[in-house]
């Protein structure tokens, strides 16, 4: 793509904060769409192909993380990360499982965003300092041993669900059960394995 003509669309619902993202914007960078919420964004950017989403997370209706596994089966080539002040393990497994490219944290420096722009460009997976080191450190933290019988044959089916990012109300949605009980096998998941968020449930699911 076009170096000095990047196609950029900011998915927000705080309007001045999307209104600035929008600004300060480099100059290789033009905004082609400012979007509210989620379905917004799913009904317009397919349209406006843009090369770039900057994507929030907590948004009105469906969140950043399900509009992210939307637009990136529809947008295959568009490059997606969130730009949030969540930075729990859970909300930063979720978006890259779901296929953001990248993870950063507000407040945004104009400096940051333009050398994350550049990164991505370049097939790099931009992601704030605080970020990477969580990322790395969920991969490098021994698991302890777990005996794969101690988990249910439910349990085990609604892991390996996790470890493909399916959010737990989709899962609720495809086994035809309530959003409590899953959280309620999550529980015990976590319980089970000795682990405490997602991101270490999925690492250890891939060890059994």
């Amino acid at each position: 793509m076009s170096k000095d003509n990047i196609r950029v669309a900011v998915v927000e619902d705080n309007s001045s904060l999307r209104e600035h993202i929008g600004a300060m914007l480099p100059a290789s960078c033009t905004c082609v769409g400012l979007c509210p919420n989620a379905e917004e964004a799913l009904a317009t950017l397919p349209k406006l192909k843009p090369d770039i989403v900057l994507m929030d997370i907590q948004l009105p209706g469906m969140s950043g993380i399900e509009c992210v596994r939307k637009l990136a089966t529809e947008l295959p080539k568009t490059q997606i990360f969130m730009i949030t002040v969540y930075d729990d393990s859970d909300s930063v497994f979720e978006s890259l499982a779901a296929g953001a490219s990248g993870y950063l944290l507000k407040p945004l420096e104009s400096a940051a965003l333009a050398e994350a722009i550049q990164e991505v460009l370049n097939g790099g997976a931009p992601m704030s300092m605080s970020i990477a080191r969580r990322v790395i450190q969920t991969f490098r933290k021994p698991a302890p041993s777990t005996d794969e019988k101690a988990l249910a044959a439910r349990e085990l089916e609604i892991l390996e669900m996790l470890a493909k990012g399916f959010l737990k109300k989709e899962i609720a949605d495809k086994l035809g059960i309530s959003y409590w009980t899953i959280q309620t096998h999550v529980g015990r998941i976590y319980k089970k394995l000795h682990v405490h968020s997602r991101s270490q449930a999925v690492a250890k699911f891939h060890q059994l």
